[in-house]
Order: structure tokens, then sequence, then C-alpha cells
């Protein structure tokens, strides 16, 4: 069973030792990513390497609507042989050693390092460049070692994890009508009333509901990977040249101009978020919550971290641009792919 979608980039398309034993709907692995024998990839599971490279060993488990990313100027993604991923976590540009078990809303962030038969409890956030040393569980945001553990109870730990998946819940995609400019994944679901701006982009197995009030996305805004948006009463309207993390969740709210929504993060429903605000990863926000503009918010709930300065302005329009430069690239590939 091959991935539901398999795109090239800048001409280079994954390469799996063997054929996946599992491959769910909406799962999708693009470019430089090498996948090692008896992989099983869940619904909406996304492996993407577009700008560096995906490493995963033999017997890699990605549950449903997980994202394994790189950062695409720095830091690509290793993970070891029998490394076993929950649902809805994030494992992004850092080395993952082997008899790993990530369990359910984990976010591990650049350049971090884990080492061998280690477990990271649900809802965790592995900050940039920690080191999680080998033979610990690990949980909290950021992670600390909570006990020693043997490899034995990860194997356990693992399987349990792996037993209670099942086949997941995914539904199909249905085709939106947008601009000529704009870049909807096949994986993508997009229901109601979802206006795109142009030169936006909406990636790989994200989910867009507009039950009641409308979602209204910005021009030159991309949604990242395995994003669940979900308007039920007044809506939610995302400004313009702003970025949304993979596996975001978001209420009706509204989002600025300019704004960049961290890996992980959890937007409450009547949330105000300004132009030009950052949000950490793995954030959150209480409903109602307003967030002034010109800072870096994070914490659960998200408070004031410092400004934005220079750089990390910088860096989000970086972020921006390249990622309509991929919208650009995927528009082609996925046409050709079809």
């Amino acid at each position: 069973m091959s991935p539901d979608l398999i795109l090239p980039y800048e001409g280079v398309l994954p390469v799996f030792a063997s054929r996946p034993v599992w491959c769910g709907r909406g799962s999708t692995v693009i470019g430089a990513a090498t996948i090692g024998a008896q992989a099983w990839i869940g619904d909406d599971g996304v492996i993407r390497a577009d700008g560096q490279s995906v490493t995963v060993g033999e017997r890699f488990w990605l549950g449903h609507r997980s994202t394994v990313h790189i950062a695409t100027f720095t830091h690509g993604t290793l993970c070891g042989d029998r490394v076993t991923v929950g649902r809805n976590s994030v494992v992004h540009a850092c080395t993952v050693g082997s008899d790993v078990v990530i369990e359910d809303d984990v976010v591990i962030l650049d350049g971090a390092a884990i080492g061998d038969g280690v477990v990271i409890e649900a809802g965790s956030t592995v900050f940039p460049r920690a080191e999680l040393p080998a033979g610990f569980v690990y949980g909290g945001t950021p992670a600390k070692p909570r006990r020693p553990i043997e490899r034995a109870e990860v194997a356990e730990r693992a399987e349990r994890l792996r037993e209670g998946m099942g086949e997941g819940t995914a539904l199909p995609a249905a085709p939106p009508e947008v601009d000529e400019t704009v870049f909807v994944a096949r994986t993508a679901r997009l229901r109601g009333r979802v206006s795109l701006g142009a030169g936006s982009s909406v990636l790989f197995s994200c989910d867009l509901h507009a039950e009641v009030g409308p979602i209204v996305v910005g021009a030159d805004t991309n949604i990242q990977d395995n994003t669940v948006i979900r308007s039920r009463a007044e809506g939610v309207v995302i400004g313009r040249d702003t970025t949304i993390g993979h596996n975001v969740r978001i209420g009706d709210c509204r989002i600025g101009a300019r704004c960049l929504i961290g890996i992980g993060a959890s937007i409450a429903p009547g949330t105000v978020i300004a132009d030009e605000v950052m949000l950490a990863a793995g954030a959150t926000t209480d409903p109602g919550q307003l967030l002034e503009g010109g800072h870096l918010w994070g914490g659960r709930p998200a408070r004031i971290l410092g400004p934005l300065d220079a750089d990390k302005r910088a860096m989000m329009a970086r972020i921006v641009e390249g990622y309509c430069k991929h919208g650009r690239e995927y528009r082609v590939a996925q046409a050709e792919a079809e």
C-alpha cells in the first residue's frame, strides 16, 4: 500500500525500502524522504522533506494527523528504528533515536536530540535544541525527565499506542473551487464558506470546516499540514502574509496580518490576535483573549515573552516568501501527479 499522495520536491521523489505495511487516507510523503521497511502511516499522516532530508528507520509508525517536517534552511529530520508517533504530533527538524515512543499531541522542535529508549508523554513540548538523554520518560512544557524507563516498558507503551489507533476517521477530500494562484493540497478538506486570498496555500491534510460563520484567509497566507480550523459561530478571519504552523487548532477568532502561529498552538474561540504577533509553538489562548501586536507570546495561556524584534520579523517574512514559492511548485507537481 502506498501513500495517498507522493510528490517530488525539486525533482527528488521519496524512497521506500519496501512497500509500507499501511498508508491511511490522506497520507502524504514529499521530496527527499527515505522511509525504512515496515512503515505504518496513519490517516492524514504527512512526511514532508522539501528543502532538507527526512530519514526514518525500520518499523516507523506515524499516527493519524501527525506531521514530520524539516527546517528549510537549517535542519533535516532523522529517526532511528522502531519509532512510534501517536496522533496529532509534530516531529520537526530534529534527531530521534531508536525505540522511542512519542505519544499523542506532542511537539518536538528544531535541533532537539532525543536519545534511544525514550518515552515522551502526551501533550508535551520539546523545546528547540533540547537534549533528552536515553532511558527516561519525559513530560511537560518544556519536556523534563519524569523517571527512568526500561526498554521492555518502552516496547509495551509503543504497542499500546499502536493498538489504540484503529483505522482512523478521516473523511474523503472534496476538491474546492479556488483562484488559480492558490494552492490547496488534494489531501486537504474544505467545507462550507471558505475564502482563500490570492497566493495563499492550504497544505496537506488540513481540515477547514465553516460550519456556521465563514473562514476567510488573506493573501499569501500559508496554513501548514494537519491544521484544523472550525467556525461554529461568527467565523474565522486570518490576515494576509500570515503563517499558521503545523497541527494548529483554531476556533472562531480573528488573527491579524504578518503573524506567525507556532506549531501545535491552540486558539480558543473569541481570541483576537493583532497584526504582527508571533505565538510560540504549543501555546494556547483563553476564550476572548486579546494578543497585542509587536510581541512574542507563549505559554498556556499565552503571555508576553518579549518584543518582536527585527530578526524575528525578518524570519516571519522569509517563511511567508518560502511558502508562496512552495505553493507555486506544489500546484505544478500535484497537477502532474493527477
